[in-house]
């Protein structure tokens, strides 16, 4: 009990000192506070995973009743993951807010905001009260509003926000009707009574049930079609914002999804296919919009839509084990999904943080304004690149581990698969094999066209690495992606209580993985290790006998061309050319060029703007006729203060009349009925 109020004093003493600090004290304070509750969490979060269970209550109120507090198994596999990524995010953006250190007053609300992010998140986790869940939900959002708007003056940044920010209301709207719909049934919102009440209730009930909070969980995790506002959110957002957001914050939906899977007793082989399907689509779809990106957090942001993907057909793949029974498929398929919730958190945490030191040393996030910086910064470069093989499921890193399970929990539910799950299999295998693909061939055009090649643009200023101290917890979030790839065992071990959870016998965590597969994943992870290595030694070896040697530079062969310039080199569009005409009935990309005629061509333009379909049909088409609709009421605002004044007197004189007439209006509503 003393941890848990040193945990909730903690950022309260913080968020109150930091407004009355100097600039540079603000971020210390920050980080500090961060790290101290970081470690009192994980502490809980180490215990639980062990086997542990913390659960006690607090006195609550009359209205929520006792607020059970309970850090399980998989409570502290989400806590660790969350402080990993917080502690690092929050040194990191030390360093990327001194650009912004005269702001004294943002910065004070930007810090604030960041303390009670953290501690909100940290605090869903182990929350077990319906009402206070969705009270300190509501604190993770608005505290999540404010770091994103960190750069309000600019009119793009406020709509992400005010976006992101509605759609959490949305998102709040669904988990409110899920946990008062239990509360009118059952009296209670402990999360207890959630599994009480289905359990009594049928396989119907569960599922419609399910829904409303998968929803709401949906929204925030970026499932399609609840993606929109995340594309947004992350390219307005500071960088180690964005990072934050990509690693934990978007997680936040994932572990609501995983917690109801535990407490909501229904058909889970319904509920699994449900969650596979939408899942191989999201994935798809985020990695097919991620191509087409200019702007390169908005690339990442894609790219997040397509992870969530890929861990939403982990938790797929495990409750069509639950429902037919199979511990085997059950156990796979939940490892993949809580393996690449921590991959992901790594990798695309390590890709927005090195594309942030990419910004600040160009001011610019267009990918094709940008080239050659390979040559002014290498180690950030060197970063890029490990993230982003990563991300492909390329060994010896992280992602390849966590991928591999999921396809061996598609292979095991094939051997007994009858007619229809084996249509769904290969359905599942088909998108992860494409998502792989397209994600390899994402990220060849993002790194060759940023990094390699000559500067597409020329800078006013100097291009270099950004401190060391700013690039530490690259290399820290680095260490991990690769000791994960080389020792999985590991940290798949680490897995056996979470999983267990989910199935029901720690025992059967190991069966799946008796067979010699991991030490396969571990043989290939170090051969691809032994093989880079062996390029480097080879490389070092060169360059040793090589040393004396006098270098000559000289122009390369333009093959015919006497005035090569940087504009002859591929594109990031022209290099998905193809790719784009493939999928143009899927893909929305807006055009302007200006036609070349004559044997002397005046200068020549050509502009592409990619869009999201769905947003355009879902959120832009519905605002559109919804503001149409209110256009035909704009004569009631005509400006005149005798007509608004009229409109409240009308106004107090309906709300007192109707109650006092409210049996007349009812018979005189039954009369015209019956005309």
């Amino acid at each position: 009990m003393s941890f848990l109020t040193a945990f909730l004093v903690l950022p309260i003493v913080t968020i109150i000192v930091i407004p009355f600090l100097k600039v540079k004290e603000k971020g210390i304070v920050t980080f500090s506070a961060i790290v101290i509750n970081a470690f009192i969490s994980s502490l809980f979060a180490i215990k639980a995973l062990s086997g542990q269970i913390f659960d006690f209550s607090l006195a609550g109120s009359f209205v929520t009743g006792p607020i059970r507090i309970q850090v399980d198994a998989l409570s502290g596999w989400f806590i660790l993951i969350l402080n990993l990524v917080f502690v690092t995010g929050c040194f990191y953006g030390l360093f990327y807010m001194n650009a912004y250190k005269e702001q004294r007053n943002n910065l004070s609300l930007h810090w604030i905001s960041f303390v009670l992010l953290h501690t909100s998140l940290v605090s869903l986790c182990g929350i077990q009260n319906g009402i206070v869940f969705l009270i300190v939900w509501e604190i993770m959002a608005l505290s999540a509003f404010l770091v994103v708007i960190f750069e309000h003056e600019k009119t793009s940044t406020i709509k992400a926000g005010i976006n992101y920010l509605i759609q959490s209301h949305v998102s709040i709207l669904f988990l409110m009707i899920g946990f008062i719909w239990v509360a009118i049934k059952t009296g209670s919102f402990d999360f207890q009574s959630i599994a009480t009440y289905t359990q009594s209730q049928g396989s119907a009930t569960g599922i419609f049930l399910f829904f409303c909070f998968f929803i709401g969980f949906a929204i925030k995790a970026g499932f399609l079609p609840f993606h929109t506002w995340l594309p947004h959110a992350h390219p307005a957002a500071p960088t180690h914002i964005s990072g934050i957001m990509s690693g934990v914050i978007i997680k936040i939906g994932i572990f609501g999804i995983l917690r109801m899977l535990l407490l909501i007793k229904t058909d889970y082989t319904s509920v699994g296919y449900f969650i596979l399907f939408i899942s191989v689509v999201s994935g798809l779809y985020g990695v097919m919009l991620a191509i087409i990106q200019h702007n390169l957090k908005k690339l990442l942001a894609y790219h997040s839509i397509e992870n969530i993907g890929i861990i939403g057909m982990g938790i797929g793949i495990g409750c069509i084990g639950l429902g037919s029974g199979n511990q085997i498929v059950a156990t796979l398929g939940f490892a993949g999904a809580l393996l690449h919730t921590l991959n992901h958190a790594l990798f695309k945490s390590l890709l927005f943080y090195a594309t942030g030191i990419v910004y600040q040393a160009t001011h610019t996030l267009n990918i094709e304004h940008l080239g050659g910086l390979i040559k002014k910064m290498p180690q950030t470069a060197m970063l890029f690149l490990i993230a982003a093989i990563a991300i492909c499921g390329i060994p010896p890193f992280n992602g390849f581990v966590s991928e591999f399970i999921i396809y061996n929990g598609l292979y095991q539910w094939m051997l007994n698969a009858g007619l229809v799950p084996l249509v769904a299999i290969i359905f599942s295998v088909f998108g992860l094999v494409l998502i792989g693909g397209l994600a390899l061939f994402c990220f060849t055009k993002a790194f060759s066209v940023v990094f390699l090649g000559e500067p597409r643009s020329s800078f006013n200023h100097e291009i270099s690495e950004a401190p060391f101290f700013q690039r530490l917890p690259l290399y820290v979030i680095a260490f991990f992606i690769l000791i994960i790839g080389l020792f999985p065992k590991l940290f798949v071990n680490m897995l056996t209580q979470p999983v267990s959870l989910f199935t029901g016998k720690i025992e059967s965590t190991f069966i799946p993985f008796q067979d010699g597969s991991l030490d396969a994943v571990q043989t290939i992870g170090w051969a691809s290790a032994g093989f880079i290595a062996l390029i480097a030694v080879l490389f070092a070896i060169r360059k040793i006998a090589t040393r004396k040697q006098e270098s000559t530079i000289a122009p390369t062969w333009g093959c015919g061309y006497v005035a090569p310039t940087p504009k002859i080199q591929y594109t990031a569009s022209s290099y998905a050319r193809s790719y784009s005409k493939l999928f143009s009935n899927i893909l929305l990309i807006e055009k302007e060029e200006k036609t070349v005629t004559g044997i002397f061509p005046s200068k020549a333009e050509f502009k592409t703007h990619p869009y999201d379909r769905i947003e355009k049909w879902l959120i832009d088409k519905p605002i559109k006729l919804y503001k149409s609709f209110l256009n035909w009421f704009l004569f009631l605002n005509n400006g005149k203060l005798q007509i608004s004044i009229l409109y409240g007197i009308i106004f107090i004189i309906s709300v007192i009349c109707i109650p006092l007439f409210y049996n007349e209006i009812v018979l005189f509503i039954e009369f015209l009925k019956q005309l």
